[in-house]
């Protein structure tokens, strides 16, 4: 499949976006009182938040060709 520099470049500003929601997220669910009741949710959202970094960093490297 081939992909322009443009659609890499979106790729990238819509992962940026959804990482940041997805540490806020984070934050909000640990801060909770009982943040052990949403240990389930804050260990989803850490392995998107990882697996979002690795796209990241497969665009990064690709615009930098």
């Amino acid at each position: 499949m081939e992909f322009s520099r443009d659609d890499f470049v979106e790729a990238k500003r819509q992962i940026d976006s959804t990482l940041h929601k997805l540490k806020e997220t984070i934050k909000t669910f640990e801060s909770k009182e009982n943040a052990e009741r949403y240990k389930s949710q804050i260990t989803l959202a850490k392995r998107r938040v990882k697996a979002f970094e690795i796209a990241n960093w497969f665009i990064e490297s690709e615009l930098e060709k």
